[in-house]
Order: structure tokens, then C-alpha cells, then sequence
């Protein structure tokens, strides 16, 4: 099973960072009101960042790790990813 570690930009600027088994219906979830609290009215929301791992447990941890870094830190590794993809 394939688990994703991602970070969403909201509106405000402000950074979300979330673990999931399906991506693309927590996103939608998320957009719909019916994901995490703090993404509520704080839309429209962008997909910014994801990892993909093996297990839940992986993916868990590396969200932890993510939400213990700094904003500089997650807006680094942000453009760390997005450098790579073009």
C-alpha cells in the first residue's frame, strides 16, 4: 500500500502538512470542507509537496518530521522538490 506525506499552501499563505492512502481524495476531501480543520475556509488550497512510502508507519513518521521543521525549512524543501521536477 502506497502512503503519501504532502503539504498544501492555503490561501493565507499558511502551510498544512498531512499524511494519507489516497492522495488525490484527501486533496478533494481537503477542498470540500470535510478534510482537516485548519484547511477549512482557508481555501483555495494547492498541493505545494508529497513524498510517497511503503507503509504507514514511514509515512507517519516522515510527517512528523516535517511538521517539526521550520517554515524557511519546509519552503526550502518545497523548492527543493519543484526544482527537481522541471
Amino acid at each position: 500500500m502506497n502512503c503519501f506525506v504532502y503539504i498544501i499552501q492555503c490561501a493565507d499563505n499558511t502551510l498544512y502538512t498531512g499524511w494519507t492512502t489516497n492522495l488525490e481524495a484527501r486533496l478533494n476531501a481537503h477542498e470540500s470542507g470535510a478534510g482537516a480543520k485548519y484547511t477549512r475556509g482557508r481555501g483555495p488550497l494547492t498541493l505545494v509537496y508529497s513524498e510517497s512510502f511503503e507503509t504507514k508507519s514511514e509515512a507517519m513518521r516522515r510527517e512528523v518530521e516535517i511538521k517539526s521543521l521550520t517554515r524557511s525549512e519546509k519552503l526550502r524543501l518545497i523548492k527543493e522538490q519543484q526544482k527537481g521536477e522541471s
